[in-house]
């Protein structure tokens, strides 16, 4: 794991005693930090912290709080959204992404899978459905782009294990022809493997198949993903994303890559991480 890199001591040295980091959400325009806590969250969890780890603790204690109405997040309040509808869903998500034992962000990941599950009760998506349900569950009329979208980073991840696997077929099926893929993560269509493996584009590409794979049910629809990565391992058995996805977000996760060695490593990390989720029983047994 990657804990006690200068990038992990960095961010969590700019932690807020409330255990925020400043503005919450990734977009916010008016962020009075240099990092929001939805990039500082983004980052701790790919360098390998969780619920165990004191930071994050604090982080999710703030956002049960700002979810429960006894804090509020200082952002701007967004007008083309339904934003309170908006802020529970990004509050529950990055909660359940540490933590299943909060009730009320488990609530708003039922909520929103009894939204979709109405949507997709016929095995394929149907839009009168999903804004029926929508404003049925959330109590507002959905209006043009007030319309959450629920093909993002957020609801997909939210619902993860909330689903049966009728509806997770279907949802499958539906996102992975999406054109505009996964919103907040990937801009292509995800049933397309991107054409240049050494890119930013194929990094963000890999953190939308990384949703993806958390839907037992269906990882099986992924099998072309496996097939893709194996064929792009190295005589030395390792993967190299090259030099440019270097975001700060996903990748470095080593403290420099001045050495090869270190890139190669963090990004046969991630990738085997990958595709040990994908092989269903978590010991990577895909590969052999």
């Amino acid at each position: 794991m990657h804990k006690d890199t200068k990038w992990a001591k960095q961010i969590i040295s700019m932690q807020r005693e409330d255990g925020a980091w400043g503005d919450f959400h990734t977009l916010s325009v008016s962020s009075n930090s240099p990092i929001t806590t939805e990039q500082a969250l983004r980052r701790l969890e790919r360098l390998g912290f969780t619920i165990e780890d004191q930071c994050i603790q604090r982080a999710v204690s703030y956002m049960n709080d700002c979810l429960s109405g006894k804090r509020e997040i200082p952002d701007r309040r967004e007008k083309l959204l339904d934003w309170d509808v908006f802020t529970s869903l990004m509050l529950s998500t990055w909660i359940r992404r540490f933590t299943k034992d909060v009730p009320i962000a488990n609530q708003v990941a039922d909520q929103w899978a009894g939204v979709i599950s109405r949507a997709f009760h016929q095995d394929a998506y149907y839009h009168e459905d999903y804004v029926a349900a929508y404003q049925d569950v959330f109590g507002v009329k959905p209006r043009g782009a007030r319309l959450i979208k629920f093909v993002s980073f957020y609801t997909i991840s939210l619902m993860q294990g909330c689903l049966d696997k009728r509806v997770e077929e279907a949802l499958m099926d539906y996102v992975l022809d999406m054109e505009d893929g996964i919103y907040y993560i990937y801009d292509e269509r995800l049933a397309v493997l991107p054409p240049v493996f050494e890119s930013r584009q194929a990094s963000c590409y890999l953190a939308a198949i990384e949703l993806l794979a958390k839907y037992r049910h269906t990882a099986y629809r992924l099998q072309f993903i496996v097939d893709w990565l194996n064929g792009l391992k190295m005589e030395n058995g390792k993967w190299d994303m090259g030099k440019l996805v270097n975001d700060k977000v996903h990748f470095p996760l080593s403290d420099n890559w001045r050495k090869r060695e270190s890139r190669e490593a963090d990004c046969t990390e991630r990738i085997m991480c990958l595709l040990s989720e994908l092989s269903g029983d978590g010991n990577g047994s895909i590969l052999n």
